[in-house]
């Protein structure tokens, strides 16, 4: 198939990640050329495409010149990702590819695919907000279909009960990158993006009380946070130690005995958690969004902002055989099996286009940017 894989333009494509979403879409787009698909990948222009072909959206990712932290909901954000992305629409609508696969968090991709019949998968990472969810909701139909990561999600983004066209796909990791190790060293690690909504500063305050060494790992997202809330709680046993490219952070994570997982937000799924459960380390998590049904028998759980019942949760995890965590996510959430489940959707939404009828808007539509003409060659 002739694929585009549309990402979200915030940070590069390109290791080491700085989230989720950026890892998704560097899989996504290896794995699709691995089967044998003719991949292009819309992204800003600093991204590493692999073997696709690159379209920039923006020439380069939009936090280098507006911070999330000082700019998003800004009009001046707002207008310049509307206009990376008005300026690439003609390309996926040009009729180029048999499907998209739209990983944009952007309003615009899924309104063009219902109003142009264009076959196409958006997938939904994130909690719903404000206007992407009015067009999500606007544009279901045969073709334009939707994926979220969790059953939680899909109750969030559809409170009133999905539609057909929703669907659930687990986020799936290549097992090969996250190798199994049969015992822990007795520590605790954290890793993720450093920002108050990700609760690193529970898994410092927890470690503390359970008297387990914690490394920390990540990207410093928001510095005044960490040095008001994390780094106080910093020892000789509680250390920071940088934001690491995949392969060494993995070789981090899979001699601890425990992860610390701590989202204070409504968690679509929980991809760092994963990761360590492939490498057999049982989880200590905070109970938020889809954590207990991603993480299952493999962690204990402690309600947010309880960092007692969280340092008894990271006790109890210890005990976890680790032959559990790593079971759970070969079984569920491998890169095969989630590119098998694209892979179905994908020709679902190109036998959508031939079949499907347009079904009833549920909120009035928002429009598009006027149609551009693309010059014939």
């Amino acid at each position: 198939m002739r694929i585009a894989v549309v990402s979200h333009i915030r940070h590069p494509i390109a290791a080491p990640f700085m989230g989720g979403m950026e890892a998704h879409s560097w899989h996504l787009v290896r794995g699709l050329v691995a089967r044998g698909h003719d991949v292009t990948l819309f992204a800003s222009g600093d991204s590493d495409p692999g073997g696709a072909r690159l379209v920039p959206v923006v020439a380069h990712h939009y936090d280098r010149d507006y911070p999330w932290g000082d700019y998003h909901g800004s009009q001046v954000l707002n207008a310049h990702c509307d206009a990376g992305f008005t300026a690439v629409l003609p390309m996926l609508a040009s009729g180029d590819f048999d499907v998209i696969h739209n990983n944009s968090l952007h309003r615009y991709p899924p309104r063009l695919a219902r109003r142009d019949r264009i076959p196409m998968l958006s997938s939904m990472h994130v909690p719903p907000f404000g206007a992407l969810q009015q067009a999500v909701h606007d544009s279901a139909a045969p073709w334009s279909r939707f994926t979220v990561c969790s059953n939680a999600q899909r109750r969030a983004w559809w409170p009133e009960g999905a539609p057909p066209e929703a669907h659930v796909v687990g986020n799936g990791i290549d097992l090969s990158a996250w190798p199994f190790r049969a015992e822990g060293d007795g520590t605790a690690v954290w890793a993720g993006r450093i920002t108050p909504n990700k609760g690193l500063h529970l898994a410092v305050q927890a470690a503390a009380v359970a008297d387990l060494p914690l490394r920390i790992f990540g990207t410093m997202e928001d510095a005044a946070y960490f040095e008001r809330a994390v780094r106080p709680h910093l020892t000789e046993a509680i250390r920071y130690e940088g934001h690491l490219p995949g392969d060494l952070l993995a070789n981090e994570i899979c001699r601890a005995s425990v992860l610390l997982f701590t989202p204070l937000w409504d968690e679509p799924f929980g991809l760092v958690a994963i990761e360590a459960m492939a490498c057999g380390v049982p989880v200590a998590a905070t109970e938020m969004g889809a954590v207990r049904e991603v993480i299952g028998d493999a962690g204990c759980y402690a309600p947010p902002d309880d960092v007692t019942a969280l340092a008894r949760a990271l006790r109890r995890a210890t005990a976890i055989d680790r032959q559990v965590p790593r079971t759970r996510v070969a079984e569920r959430f491998s890169l095969e099996a989630m590119l098998d489940a694209y892979e179905e959707l994908y020709e679902r939404c190109m036998a959508g286009v031939r079949a499907g009828q347009l079904p009833e808007v549920r909120f009035a539509p928002i429009m598009l940017p006027p149609p551009v003409e693309i010059a014939a060659e």
